[in-house]
């Protein structure tokens, strides 16, 4: 009996200590990263030790902010890329701003997430899923169990004032709004309700979109995980708004290739090369692509 206990303890011990060695990878270029739920000391350990405590170090001091108090019953779950320029940034300047505050790394939970073509922007075990991620950093502030504020990529403003502001109950609009406001559309109602209102959501968007790359990026993240309808509505949102963009045309052919629509993806790859005639890419592209299209007819 004794001996069959120290054996359970022994288990108990080894899945310990599994669970609290990282998940890693290396991407094309031979680089060690994180995957999944990871510690804060797996961030401040390795590789990544360096930016880390760079990037902590630039934080500046606090004095007595009465408002933190209103956090200490909050959670952040921060989504991030150890290959990330912003995440390096950020990560580290929240982690150090928190703690300066007063409050308890406890209430810190972090997730790294992929880089790469095949798995972009997701977790091992679908950690993302949901939580309408679309860009890195992700800090997602919660009170039991409910989200009431974000900070998506960056501050709105400074880090300090983002994070007061979320405190005192008037959390900043995050970053990316049509990214956001399609996100959460996408979850909230089906894609043939969502088309059926195209022209009120489009102008909603067409008002607060940043940038051609906005939803470039949230069109490839629902791409590589699968979710090809709904990226198509990006895409397609995004040349209609950028209709003279060439990587926009490109990224909105390439889904339609995908699903088979390759009259509609060479109508775009054409444009493109009136726009930018000496493409050899696109050109190269297009000729295979007539192809198909011919044999077809």
């Amino acid at each position: 009996m004794r001996l069959l206990t120290l054996l359970f303890c022994l288990s108990l011990c080894t899945g310990v200590r599994a669970q609290s060695t990282p998940l890693t990878y290396e991407n094309e270029d031979g680089d060690v990263h994180l995957a999944g739920p990871i510690e804060l000391a797996d961030l401040q350990a390795g590789p990544f030790a360096e930016w880390y405590a760079e990037n902590a170090a630039k934080t500046p001091e606090v004095g007595q902010e009465n408002w933190s108090e209103n956090l200490e019953d909050t959670k952040v779950t921060i989504y991030l890329g150890t290959w990330c320029g912003d995440s390096k940034e950020w990560v580290p300047q929240f982690v150090s701003l928190w703690e300066k505050l007063g409050l308890s790394a406890d209430h810190l939970e972090f997730i790294a997430l992929y880089n790469g073509d095949e798995k972009y922007k997701q977790g091992p075990y679908g950690e993302e899923k949901g939580r309408q991620i679309h860009r890195v950093p992700t800090f997602i502030f919660e009170r039991d169990g409910e989200e009431f504020a974000r900070i998506v990529e960056r501050p709105r403003t400074d880090l300090l004032t983002d994070v007061a502001q979320i405190a005192l109950g008037y959390p900043p609009e995050a970053q990316y709004f049509a990214a956001n406001y399609l996100l959460e559309k996408l979850e909230a109602e089906p894609l043939d309700t969502i088309n059926a209102n195209l022209r009120t959501h489009f102008r909603a968007i067409r008002r607060k979109i940043s940038s051609p790359g906005e939803l470039n990026t949230l069109g490839y993240v629902l791409l590589r995980s699968g979710r090809t309808d709904e990226a198509e509505l990006v895409f397609r949102i995004n040349a209609f708004v950028f209709k003279h963009m060439p990587y926009v045309l490109d990224s909105y052919a390439e889904v339609l290739q995908l699903k088979g629509k390759n009259a509609e993806a060479l109508s775009l790859l054409d444009h493109i090369l009136d726009i930018t005639p000496d493409d050899e890419r696109v050109a190269e592209l297009a000729v295979n692509l007539r192809k198909k299209v011919d044999e077809r007819e």
